[in-house]
């Protein structure tokens, strides 16, 4: 899938742990490790802001483009 999913960095600048941010975001820490994985097929707009709120950053800080990669899974 074209769009890559950077959560990794984020939490770890913040010092936050993966159980902390997923309590935040109001996900569990396994939903929040498929979308960590690249495993997601789609995030809900509710899950992105809550994210960007938790993590103080922009949906381009989580998310990027890589082109050429034109494989579904």
């Amino acid at each position: 899938m074209p769009i890559a999913v950077d959560i990794d960095v984020m939490p770890a600048r913040r010092r936050m742990s993966v159980g902390e941010l997923a309590e935040r975001v109001g996900i569990t820490p396994a939903n929040l490790a498929v979308l960590k994985n690249g495993r997601a097929k789609a995030v809900r707009f509710a899950t992105l802001a809550a994210l960007c709120e938790a993590l103080d950053c922009r949906p381009g800080d989580l998310l990027r483009w890589e082109p050429g990669d034109g494989t579904d899974g």
